[in-house]
């Protein structure tokens, strides 16, 4: 039999689906109607891989409906499906185009399905992200603050932060609750904050965005966390090596700690002033430490052991 691949374009009120090969499609509500239904014939097919766009939070109820009916499943990034969609032709944009463009992406890349997290895990997840984003609007009010000249409009910022910032020790709170109240997240968070230079709040944000640590062997994991190089070249001329995708609040929560380990830490101000020497540029070195602490947590997670300084 050939191997079936299925694009599901998410919309707040519909779900437009588009199977390959074959070009069978079809639309169904996104409601638990519309689910049941499209359950019921994505299980028929027995399909190699379902992928899902990300589309700001609409795709968690199908994805856990697909997953607990024991389909493959995968989220993916919609910017890489448009990027494939430009790549193809593809540029006229409706859902059932769309749909159709998806079902061609996941043909082609094969994406790994990824399980749905379960209540806790998408929880944590959540209030990772919200705490991301008060931290955000704190940034933005202060801003604001250093250029508003009216005395009314300084006092008016000035008191919106008050509430972000008591905003954000009440998500903290809860935060912590959560992970300290898991006995597998706690056992987790101790042994990535054994390792100077990870503290809680990144521990907690690799437990939120990166579940897969300890799981992946290193590259898969240094993929996923965008810090692996991929190389340029063709024919006789090759570029420099870069680095992108992958998930962003991830990578950034690495350069930070990047930064204090190559300070604090002694194994890795070594390891970096040893680039450095080498005449690696600062930022090339700065990537390749978050890669080394990337690739010594996931072991860490994986042999469940803390971290030993050579």
């Amino acid at each position: 039999m050939d191997a079936i691949y299925v694009g599901i374009d998410v919309s707040k009120d519909r779900l437009d689906v588009h199977v390959r090969p074959g070009g069978e499609a079809f639309a169904v509500a996104r409601d638990g109607k519309g689910l049941e239904e499209l359950v019921k014939r994505l299980t028929a097919l027995s399909p190699t891989l379902i992928a899902v766009e990300a589309t700001g939070g609409y795709e968690m109820v199908v994805t856990a409906a697909l997953a607990a009916a024991k389909l493959p499943v995968a989220v993916v990034n919609p910017a890489q499906v448009r990027h494939f969609a430009q790549a193809i032709g593809k540029r006229a944009k409706t859902d059932p185009i769309d749909a159709a463009v998806t079902a061609h992406f996941a043909e082609a890349t094969k994406p790994e399905p990824r399980a749905v997290p379960d209540e806790q895990a998408q929880l944590l997840s959540d209030l990772v992200a919200r705490r991301r984003q008060i931290i955000e609007m704190i940034v933005a009010e202060r801003q604001r603050e250093k250029r508003a000249v009216n005395r009314r409009l300084r006092k008016s910022i000035a008191r919106l932060i008050v509430v972000l910032e008591k905003e954000i020790s009440s998500v903290d709170t809860d935060i912590d609750d959560l992970v300290r109240g898991s006995p597998v997240w706690r056992e987790k968070e101790d042994l990535l904050t054994s390792v100077p230079g990870i503290g809680s709040k990144t521990a907690r944000t690799l437990l939120a965005e990166l579940p897969e640590l300890g799981t992946l062997d290193r590259r898969r994991v240094a993929s996923l966390a965008g810090v692996a190089p991929f190389t340029r070249r063709s024919g006789a001329w090759k570029g420099k090596s870069m680095i992108g995708g992958g998930r962003t609040t991830v990578r950034s929560a690495l350069f930070i700690c990047a930064m204090v380990a190559a300070r604090s830490n002694s194994v890795f101000k070594t390891f970096y002033q040893r680039l450095i020497s080498a005449g690696k540029p600062k930022m090339v070195a700065l990537i390749a430490l978050a890669r080394k602490l990337l690739t010594i947590l996931n072991a860490i997670l994986r042999d469940k052991k803390p971290w030993q300084p050579a």
